[in-house]
């Protein structure tokens, strides 16, 4: 039976070969080389200070629906900058979370903080394309690649100056990310192949990531005491949307999730 992510890496996948056919492969990793290096994400997520916020652009989700209608993610992302988020995460993904490259390419013209293009990756020609587009960061689900094709994107990115955010949701998934050597690992608290939140698996998993390692808690954060239990439990960054995105002042949302972090 298939799940929610399957589903999901399946619509990506056909998405994915539309935009092959409109723009091959070799040029977009001629952009992708040809691009300004990409910025030290894992030097941000390391500086002395509270704890890191990454900021989401997120129009809607599988779970909850729509969320926000954002028609300036540039505002949007400038506001979480001004708030003092680390980073921003940008949806491209379409079909599920109203996403799309022309929103990486508006935010990454208004802010100088590291982007993080979140999407289902599956294949180079995304790593590149995000590369082409100004991001600094990818994101790697664990559950939704095997070990050849986790080390073979986390490897491409690497070698495109960018940071991978490996993310996990349970203990053989944290072995898989520390096989690749990742340095940016994330724990998901939401099951992507149910969608249901866990709060405390957070908790119960960050022991196994070492401390050398950056660990970012994702999802199910409401407020700024959700970000208090993360950092309790061991978090070094959190990657927050939902609540950011309906809360009506991003700025301020941003600012006070870092202060009651405290």
């Amino acid at each position: 039976m298939a799940t929610v992510l399957d589903d999901i890496i399946l619509g990506v996948r056909e998405d994915l070969e539309d935009r092959r056919r409109h723009i091959s492969a070799p040029e977009v990793a001629r952009h992708a080389r040809e691009t300004a290096p990409a910025l030290d994400a894992l030097a941000a997520f390391r500086a002395d200070g509270p704890v890191k916020v990454i900021s989401e652009v997120k129009r809607r989700s599988p779970s909850k629906g729509d969320l926000a209608t954002i028609p300036d993610p540039a505002e949007l992302a400038a506001a979480y900058e001004q708030g003092g988020a680390t980073a921003i995460s940008v949806l491209t993904e379409q079909r599920r979370f109203g996403g799309s490259i022309a929103d990486l390419d508006a935010v990454r013209a208004s802010v100088r903080i590291p982007l993080l293009r979140k999407d289902f990756m599956v294949d180079h020609y995304q790593i590149d394309e995000a590369r082409a587009h100004g991001a600094d960061i990818i994101l790697l689900i664990v559950a939704a690649l095997d070990d050849v094709l986790l080390r073979d994107l986390f490897q491409h990115a690497t070698e495109l100056g960018m940071t991978a955010l490996v993310e996990t949701h349970d203990e053989p998934e944290i072995d898989r990310a520390l096989a690749v050597d990742a340095q940016l690992i994330g724990v998901n608290a939401r099951n992507l192949k149910t969608l249901d939140v866990d709060r405390g698996l957070f908790a119960e998993l960050a022991p196994r990531v070492p401390a050398d390692r950056v660990r970012v808690a994702e999802s199910g954060i409401r407020n700024p005491q959700d970000v208090a239990d993360y950092v309790a439990a061991g978090a070094d960054a959190v990657l927050v949307g939902e609540a950011l995105v309906t809360g009506g002042d991003p700025r301020s949302a941003v600012r006070t999730m870092i202060e009651g972090s405290r």
